[in-house]
């Protein structure tokens, strides 16, 4: 056996594993402040020794010789002689020193000037004299030995959660486990190299130990993806054979059709006997003909079936297989979590959830990224500091949370922390100050609206520049990241109990199901998950909100856009009840207006090809089909953004005053139609469903303007106009009726009841409520 290239095998093993169990030890060592501090200690000192004893086997004598003091500074802390605090640091550090060790196995025998000055600094904190390293130069002690550090040096986080080098991927095992890592991550703990006895208190592994065969391997990551894409491609071949065998079908159809024709009319000519009997047996030929094409046919159709449904099977491993769990990037967050808490003087606990559940690992360097951020963004904003939690009541430690869930395809990221929350009307400010916006654009600005500014390039509450924040970049990169795999950003927040930031994105972007709609004689795919309904247009379901088309879609008003001319195409709306696709992304919704529906299929994605496709707007990627045509992928966040511009009113508020107007109607979608105008022209909206509750609220609140509907329950309009202008106290306040009745005698109960103006619904526009307004305001 060579044993030069089982040494360097065996090496190559030790890097993978002990990169993976330092990721462990760090984990570890943080729960050391933890109430789990004594099963994290066990933890983190069973680790120690088993590398300890692996470095000694394979002559790493730096590796091992740092292992051993690290193990001194761990049972000094254990056993009360070192602050807990003092030993997390320093421990933290020493794994740094291994892990660039590790990294380079060149000085991981004689050691280097850090490796040797960390294990001064470990034995200083538990109390040892450090022993020589052995194979190590002499080296002179220095004239006075260094402070025990006190705290961790500043680490910037992205460099902490930055994942292995992504050279190969792991293939993953049986699908009754859980799917396994990129490099760097967890293999199989049999394939870790066996310690021998070496030093005064290692012990001899166990021989069952080293017997276990390792049910993991390691390929390379081109060949995964090129296993991907071959196997979408066998998936769109096996479809195209099914469609081949349906065509063989109607072609032996007509065969038989064509035969029994020929015996017909051959049975009306008058022939003689000698051909009659020819005619039987020809007759009897296409009997048989016809029963052996029926059994071919059938035995095709399985066959086909089979292979079909086998090369499915084989794209869904082939899909498994690229995923790795989240714990791969996951694990160096709580570390970073408390390095940047550190700096801003806070105490924050990092609480991570599910993170075994996998994802594409092409996908895993921009959920990292956009984590990152995150995290800095929750760490500096979010979360407050010491003193402010304790005045408002709060554990003095922050929490972030991280949850991991799967709804189908689609990956679910929740970020959540408990801190100040987010407050609109401060965005607004920041967004004028940094002249992202004007004035009449941040007062028309709902609150959602206003909450999504932190997604803009360039914004920022911070007045100054600091290591975590303040240059205006962060969340727009989170958004633009997660957007370019087809996903979603969504917010979520309660000023003074926190904020929840969603990542919603597909899970694997190998394989991914669509709906095929048609434009003309094209056909386009979206994705599935943005599918939320498909629909028929009724004209009755139709309406017009502020000079922008929209359908009533689960009662509520959406956009209706079509989407031909929106990608630059010909056509539009041909039918009276054409078919529409309501896509979501975020909290967004539109109808899109399409030709037709194709099918809903998974198909194998591929980036567009050619200059002409990837610099069109709105395109993802290409799908091939059974039939031979392609398929152009839509890009939904694209779309969306597309028709949020095209449905912005034309008309901004010109009032210097904003108004606060208070919108009484039973109705939801009559509320949410309403209010859309009034917020239009820039005005803040308050609700009420009906005219008691309305009451109420005027007694409680100061309002501008009162906007009611006529016929509510407990109050009707006229009877909640005549109480208002009957209390002294809001008797001031104008008094808009809207109205579907509209005869002359309506209008003038209305008027007599104290209202002053009223408006019909069915001719209410942008126009006639501004001028209403500002006649009256």
């Amino acid at each position: 056996m060579d044993t030069e290239a089982l040494k360097k095998s065996l090496l190559k093993k030790f890097q993978e594993v002990t990169a993976d169990r330092l990721q462990k030890i760090q984990l570890g060592v943080l729960d050391l402040e933890k109430e789990t501090a004594d099963q994290a200690a066990e933890d983190v000192a069973r680790e120690l020794h088993t590398m300890k004893g692996e470095a000694r086997m394979l002559g790493l004598a730096a590796i091992g010789q740092l292992a051993h003091a690290a193990e001194d500074v761990l049972r000094a802390e254990r056993e009360g002689k070192t602050a807990t605090e003092v030993a997390t640091d320093v421990l933290l550090r020493a794994c740094d020193v291994l892990s660039d060790l590790n990294e380079d196995l060149s000085g991981a025998n004689t050691g280097n000037p850090a490796s040797e000055e960390m294990v001064r600094m470990l034995a200083e904190v538990s109390g040892q004299t450090p022993p020589a390293i052995a194979g190590a130069r002499p080296v002179a002690p220095p004239p006075a030995p260094p402070p025990a550090p006190v705290a961790a040096p500043v680490v910037a986080p992205a460099a902490v959660a930055a994942p292995p080098a992504p050279v190969q991927a792991q293939v993953a095992p049986p699908p009754t486990q859980a799917p396994v890592a990129e490099p760097g991550a967890h293999a199989a703990a049999s394939a870790h190299p066996p310690a021998a006895a070496h030093g005064r208190d290692e012990e001899a592994p166990s021989a069952a130990k080293s017997a276990v065969a390792d049910r993991s391997i390691r390929v390379n990551v081109e060949v995964l993806d090129a296993l991907g894409l071959l196997a979408g491609d066998l998936l769109v071949e096996s479809a195209r054979g099914r469609l081949r065998s349906s065509e063989t079908e109607a072609l032996f159809e007509r065969f038989s059709r064509l035969g029994d024709r020929f015996l017909r009319l051959a049975e009306e000519i008058d022939i003689s006997n000698e051909v009659r009997e020819q005619l039987d047996r020809v007759e009897s030929d296409l009997h048989m003909l016809r029963d052996d094409a029926f059994r071919f046919v059938r035995r095709n159709d399985d066959g086909i079936n089979t292979l079909h449904g086998n090369l499915a099977k084989m794209a869904d491993h082939v899909a498994e297989a690229r995923l790795v769990p989240l714990s791969t990037v996951f694990d160096a967050f709580p570390r970073a979590v408390r390095e940047m808490s550190r700096t801003q003087g806070k105490e924050v606990d990092l609480v991570i959830e599910n993170a075994d559940i996998g994802v594409d690992r092409s996908m895993l360097g921009d959920v990292r990224d956009a984590l990152v951020h995150l995290l800095r963004n929750s760490v500096d904003h979010g979360v407050e500091s010491p003193d402010t939690r304790q005045q408002l009541g709060k554990p003095l430690n922050g929490r972030i949370r991280i949850r991991v869930r799967v709804d189908g395809d689609m990956l679910h990221i929740e970020v959540e922390d408990d801190g100040r929350g987010i407050d609109p009307e401060r965005l607004r400010q920041a967004a004028i100050s940094k002249r992202l916006i004007n004035a009449v654009q941040a007062a028309a600005l709902s609150e959602r609206e206003a909450i999504e500014l932190i997604f803009r390039p360039g914004f920022s509450t911070r007045d100054q520049v600091s290591e975590l924040s303040g240059r205006g970049v962060g969340m727009d990169v989170v958004k633009r990241k997660v957007e370019t795999l087809g996903g979603s950003v969504g917010v979520s927040s309660r000023i003074g109990r926190g904020s929840t930031i969603t990542l919603r994105l597909p899970q694997s972007l190998a394989l991914m199901k669509v709906l095929l709609v048609r434009l003309g004689d094209d056909v386009y795919g979206m994705p599935a998950a943005d599918v939320e309904a498909v629909m028929r247009v009724k004209p009755d379901d139709r309406l017009e909100i502020f000079g922008t088309l929209a359908v009533r879609h689960r009662g509520k008003p959406t956009a209706l856009v079509a989407l031909g001319p929106l990608l630059g195409l010909n056509g539009g709306n041909r039918f009276d009840k054409p078919p529409a696709v309501v896509v979501r992304h975020g909290e967004d919704h539109a109808a899109l207006v399409v030709d037709g529906f194709v099918d809903e299929r998974e198909v194998a994605v591929k980036p567009c090809g050619g200059e002409f496709l990837k610099a069109a707007p709105f395109i993802a990627g290409t799908a091939a089909l059974e039939d031979g045509r392609i398929a152009v992928l839509l890009h939904v966040p694209d779309i969306m953004a597309e028709v949020r511009r095209m449905a912005r009113p034309v008309t901004q508020a010109p009032a210097a005053k904003r108004l606060r107007v208070l919108l009484v109607d039973d109705s939801p979608i009559a509320r949410a139609t309403e209010g859309a105008l009034v917020k239009a022209l820039g005005h803040s909206v308050e609700e009420a469903q009906d005219g008691e509750e309305a009451y109420v609220k005027v007694q409680n609140n100061t309002y501008d303007l009162i906007l009611t509907d006529v016929q509510m329950p407990k109050l009707d309009g006229f009877s909640l106009a005549r109480r208002l202008k009957s209390t002294p106290a809001v008797a001031r306040i104008p008094v808009i009726i809207l109205s579907s009745l509209a005869s002359p005698e309506d209008k003038r109960r209305g008027l007599d009841a104290g209202a002053d103006a009223y408006l019909v619904k069915g001719e209410l526009g942008v126009e006639v409520l501004a001028q209403a307004i500002d006649r009256l305001t």
